[in-house]
């Protein structure tokens, strides 16, 4: 694969159009990890270089939403923590073993999610009794997305803030800002070992790392100032993009000589 400046640029602008994608709702690796795949980039390499770029637009976010008051208290800790062990146990495994059952589960799992949140068109406007506590939520639901992030990645933001809505009684809006900082812990422990592998190709690396700093940033803010009603019909659209996404490559390769 030949990196010129051309391809740089608009992995910039991809990076930049993700970046405000997946601070609002998640699945911005639907738009970064086909353009690297397309590129010539080996499937490894583009999980691993994905997350470069992930790492960046998570922590914006986060950064961004702390200033801004939130994602503060004791009680992130447990689920930061599990959430960072279900990435590691992912990584290392997909590295390792045959994932190709994801091909088909994954695909479920969106559509399930679009279909919870068209069906409950009040999800997340007000809280709501909480069917876990917080504990029993970190230790179930937030490593297995978090194991998830780090066997395949895109859409992880959607399934942290779905989980919170649906078993914490969170608002959309609240689940979603945890989002970030769950995503974020993801990204920086899949990251580090893909890293240790030498998986990721660092020049497309730093130049969607600078995308994402501009639309994580832009996201961020468009969250706090009126954006929430925007969640809702991008997390639905994101999920169906996926799902549709994910089945469209499976039965191409499934086709391939």
């Amino acid at each position: 694969m030949e990196l010129t400046i051309s391809l740089l640029l608009i992995f910039l602008v991809v990076a930049m159009l993700a970046g405000w994608v997946d601070t609002l709702a998640g699945g911005g690796g639907l738009v970064t990890l086909p353009a690297l795949l397309l590129a010539g980039v080996p499937p490894v390499s583009a999980l691993a270089t994905n997350k470069s770029q992930g790492v960046i637009g998570t922590m914006t976010a986060s950064a961004t939403l702390f200033a801004r008051g939130h994602l503060r208290g004791r009680a992130l800790i447990l689920p930061v923590v599990t959430a960072g062990l279900g990435a590691a146990a992912g990584t290392w495994l997909v590295q390792r073993v045959d994932t190709g059952w994801l091909n088909w589960v994954i695909p479920l799992l969106l559509l399930c999610v679009a279909l919870y949140v068209w069906l409950t068109p009040n999800m997340g406007a007000a809280e709501s009794r909480a069917r876990q506590s917080e504990k029993q939520w970190a230790l179930t639901s937030v490593p297995v997305v978090g194991f998830y992030d780090g066997a395949f990645g895109p859409g992880t933001g959607t399934f942290f803030a779905a989980s919170g809505v649906a078993f914490r009684g969170q608002t959309l809006l609240a689940a979603t800002i945890r989002a970030k900082l769950l995503n974020f812990t993801t990204n920086v422990v899949s990251l580090a070992l893909f890293a240790a592998g030498g998986k990721v190709v660092w020049t497309l690396g730093a130049t969607m790392m600078l995308g994402q700093v501009v639309g994580a940033t832009i996201g961020s803010h468009t969250m706090l100032t009126g954006g929430t009603r925007l969640i809702r019909p991008l997390v639905i659209a994101m999920c169906i993009l996926m799902s549709l996404g994910q089945l469209a490559q499976h039965l191409e390769l499934i086709q391939l000589p």
